[in-house]
Order: C-alpha cells, then sequence, then structure tokens
C-alpha cells in the first residue's frame, strides 16, 4: 500500500500513530505554509488516495498531502503557493482528474 510512504512510521497502523485513517490531528496543521483544498474525482479508496498523494508530494515545495476518497477532497500544504497546472498534471498521471478547488 503506497499510503506507508507518505507518513511517518506508524506504530498502530500504516496511516497514523494513532491507528486511524483520518487523524484529526494532521502534521499539516503544524507544519505550516500554504494549504489548499482540491477537488478530484475518480478516487474510491485508499489505493486511490495514495496513488494521488504520491504523486502530488513529488511537486517541488510540498511539504504534506491529505487525500480523502469518500470526499475526493485532497488537502495539500506548500511552502508556497502551487501553480494549480502542476497539481492537475500531478493528479492527472496518478490516473485521476482535479475539477478546480474545493
Amino acid at each position: 500500500m503506497t499510503a506507508e510512504t507518505q507518513l511517518p512510521q506508524a506504530t498502530g497502523s500504516c496511516c497514523s500513530p494513532s491507528g486511524s485513517c483520518h487523524d484529526g490531528a494532521s502534521a499539516d496543521s503544524k507544519q505550516g505554509g500554504v494549504t489548499t483544498v482540491y477537488q478530484v474525482t475518480g478516487m474510491t479508496c485508499g489505493h486511490c488516495e495514495g496513488a494521488v498523494s504520491e504523486e502530488i508530494s513529488g511537486i517541488d515545495g510540498v511539504t504534506s498531502v491529505k487525500a480523502v476518497a469518500s470526499t475526493g477532497q485532497v488537502t495539500v500544504t506548500s511552502r508556497t503557493p502551487l501553480d494549480e497546472e502542476a497539481v492537475r498534471a500531478a493528479v492527472d498521471e496518478a490516473g485521476y482528474e482535479l475539477t478546480g478547488q474545493a
């Protein structure tokens, strides 16, 4: 599962130290920077979340990514504002469609 590579080592789960895939205390709230929420269509499961997160994480300046298949929302924290076309290209590379900011 690719989600294992997007978060620090967890003891209770591949997702977070608390054992929850949707932990309310996310790492991005501690890192600062610019947080943008995007809407992505086509994600249906954890594998989809991991694929999108992995591609967006490769964009220079991105410090964290949290994708949620059930809502289609992807929260991205970066050091500076991102070029939306770079995010769109990353989501496209993962096999999904960026419809814009949520």
